[in-house]
This record gives C-alpha cells, structure tokens and sequence, in this order.
C-alpha cells in the first residue's frame, strides 16, 4: 500500500521536470514580447508595409521582372486613343501592355509587350476597344482559330487586320450631312398647315410658348449660350463624316448586344454567388477586429510617443539652442564632388574591466565602481595604467585585493547644505537655457 503514492509521487516528479524547461521557455517568451512590445509593434508595421507594396507592385501593377516577353509590332491606320502602358488583351483577359505608339508614313504602329508564355493564332484581327464611353482604349486580339501557327517575337500584323472605334469628328461630320438635308422650303410648308387646321393656332402658340420660356432660360446663362453657340460651329461642321462611323457604331453596337446576351448567364450565377461572399468578407473583417484594434491601439502609442519627442527631434534636425545642425554635418561631406571623411587606421587598445555596465539613456548619477582593475596580462594594453606602474619585489596590489567584492560601489557622497542635488533625471534647471 505504501508503494503505490510513492510511485505515483516519482511519476509526478518525473512529469514536472519534463514540462519545466518548456514552461520556462513560455514565461521568457512573454517576458521578452512584453519588454520589446514597442520594437515588435514597429517590426509588425514595416512588416505590413512591405506586405502592402509587395501586393501593389506585384498584384495590382502586375509587375514581373522575371517574365519573358515576345514584342509584336500592330500597324494601326488611326491611334484610336490608344496610349503606351494600356492593357493588351486576348478575347478580353489581359496578356500584355502597350510598349509605345509612334506615327509612322502610313498611319500609326503600337508595339505590344505580351506575355511568352501565352499562345496567340495569327489568324484573326486585332481591336482597339475602350473600356467605357469615357475612353480606356486596349488592344485585344481576336483570332478566328484556336491553332497555329501562333505570333512569335517581331511579328507584324498589318493595318487591314485592325480596326479602331469610329472617331467623334466623324460622328459630328456625318450629323452635320444630316441638317444639311433639311429642305427650307418643306419646312415653310410644315409652318404654313399648321395655320390653316382647326388646332393650328393653338398648335403654333404653344410652339411659341415653348421658345418664349426657352428663350427667357437662355437669357439667364446668355454667356454660355454664346460660347456654346460659338463652339457648336466647329462641333457641327465636323458631324458630316460620320456616316460611315454610325453604321460601324451600329455593328459594334449589335455586337455588344449580342455579347451582353451571351452573358446572361453568367451575370446570373455571379448575382447568385454574391450574398455568399459578402457574407464570407463579413466574417473576415469581423474574425480581424480585434487585431486591428490592437493595432490601431499601437499606432496610437507610436503617435504619442513621436508627439512627446517632437522637440527634441525638431532641436536634433533643426537647432534653435546651439550651432549646427546634424543634416548640415551630414551635408557637409558631400561636396567637391565625392564623399569626404577621415579614417583612423591606428589601433585603439581597450581593456573589458568585466564590470556590470549602465545603460547610458539611464538619468541618474550612479556611484563609481570601487575595483576597477583591467585583467589583461599584455603589457601593451594600457601602458601607463596601474598594472604596469613600478612596484618593489612582492607587491601584488596590481590586482584586487582577496576577498573584495567585484562590482562594490564606493559610499555614496555626504549631502550637505550646499551640494547640489541630483535626483533621477537629472536637476531641474531654473529659467530658460542660453541660447
């Protein structure tokens, strides 16, 4: 009966000696985070911003040193807005970036940077597309064929393989044939009947009541109405070329429309999926509330901080109370140019005295060590120093004496009537320092 508690007892010892070293290594851990906190929440920072201009560098600006990329060469009649750095496209997926749009004899040639790794067919044309009404022109490539042979680097695609939006002055040119066809005399006709039915008059009077208020709200904005009359000159004598230009607004359009059918589905499933992930991120962003308030919490610390030591660094950078300043120092070995400094290529013989030292951002006044006795055995180490002074045969106070304790401070000195007190941090000095 007495030798089951005792091996239970071995047990358990055996037990807390194996978690003693892990359960050490916790408590250091904390003690270190906690003791470093302000230098870990600085590292998390810069490890956040690092993490954000990676993500904006290489996700959002798709930059990749390391992709190889084929040039192919799109001879272009009109620009059609297209500009360097736009997107280039295949059936609408970005596989590239414009390189550069220069005139040449016969037009325009835009040469496209486009990713090796993607296979596009020759067989087929190339668009300049926007993205809206308000421009964002691309190039997308549009082959016919899912086959080869596919665009290798150089390659060239002729300017009857393009073809670029119908441009604006050709829609105002074309509108401006529309008026043109405009009989003046039909016209007079139109106004004529309108004076002889029944509903004539009552007819033409609310035609004159509308120009009547039309006119009066004219008159309120009358320098815009001249400036918009004046510009509508240019405006509409540029409208008659835009014939041609609808009927290829009007096939693009068509095919817009046909493609938006297309899609209907897929409209559909992503309308579909979009409650599910709305809620997804819902749940994200409140999984990483309390991180963000924790760090919100130390950037407010980090704010205050720099707050409170604002003087001092507006006083290291830029001295109000001494000469110089530490950018001007740092200024001054630039010049001539090159960087100029002075080096100091003797050694410097130095002696650990193996005492506990102070930290020196600590503001007090400490008493001195009263041992200080530089162990080193090299006679060149200290030449002038109390080891190496002459002593008769037998005198050993070269080192300590025995017994003595290492790190043992002398007396604090005697406070009388007119010594000058220092307290932590230093004595409060009275008025303002000189400047």
């Amino acid at each position: 009966m007495t030798q089951q508690p005792m091996e239970e007892s071995r047990r358990a010892g055996w037990g807390a000696r194996l978690l003693e070293p892990s359960a050490r290594l916790v408590v250091a851990t904390v003690r270190l985070t906690m003791a470093r906190r302000l230098t870990l929440s600085a590292l998390a920072l810069a490890l956040t911003l690092v993490l954000g201009l990676t993500y904006l560098v290489f996700g959002a600006l798709r930059v990749d040193p390391t992709a190889s990329k084929i040039y192919v060469r799109v001879h272009l009649t009109v620009s059609g807005g297209v500009l360097p750095n736009q997107d280039v496209t295949l059936r609408g997926v970005a596989v590239g970036r414009v390189q550069s749009v220069e005139l040449t004899d016969h037009g325009v040639l835009a040469v496209a940077a486009i990713d090796s790794r993607v296979r596009i067919p020759r067989a087929g044309e190339v668009r300049v597309a926007g993205l809206s009404v308000a421009g964002e022109q691309y190039l997308d490539f549009r082959p016919t064929t899912d086959g080869g042979p596919y665009l290798t680097n150089g390659s060239e695609i002729s300017a009857g393989k393009t073809s670029t939006p119908v441009p604006l002055s050709t829609i105002l040119g074309d509108l401006d044939g529309t008026l043109a066809q405009i009989d003046p005399a039909k016209l007079k006709t139109i106004v004529t009947e309108l004076g002889v039915g029944p509903d004539g008059p009552r007819k033409l009077a609310a035609i004159f009541n509308g120009g009547i208020f039309l006119i009066s709200t004219l008159d309120s904005v009358l320098p815009q109405t001249v400036s918009l009359l004046r510009q509508s000159k240019l405006v509409l004598g540029t409208v008659g070329d835009v014939g041609p230009g609808l009927q290829d607004t009007a096939r693009n359009l068509s095919s817009l429309l046909r493609g938006v059918e297309s899609k209907d589905q897929g409209f559909r499933t992503f309308l579909g999926r979009t409650p599910a992930t709305l809620q997804s991120m819902d749940a994200v962003i409140a999984d990483n509330s309390p991180t963000m308030a924790q760090l919100l919490g130390s950037l407010t610390t980090v704010a205050q901080l720099a707050y409170v030591h604002v003087p001092a660094l507006e006083e290291f950078f830029f001295p109000t109370q001494r000469a110089g300043s530490t950018l001007g120092a740092i200024a001054s070995v630039f010049h001539d140019g090159g960087i100029w400094g002075l080096v100091d290529i003797y050694p410097r013989y130095t002696c650990d005295y193996q005492l506990p030292r102070l930290p020196p951002s600590q503001p007090d006044s400490p008493e001195p060590y009263l041992h200080t006795y530089c162990p080193s055995q090299d006679p060149s180490v200290l030449i002038r120093g109390a080891r190496n002074a002459p002593r008769p045969p037998g005198d050993d106070t070269a080192a300590p004496p025995a017994g003595v304790v290492p790190d043992e401070r002398a007396t604090p000195t005697p406070i009388g009537p007119q010594s000058i007190p220092v307290p932590y941090g230093g004595p409060k000095v009275p008025g303002t320092p000189p400047r």
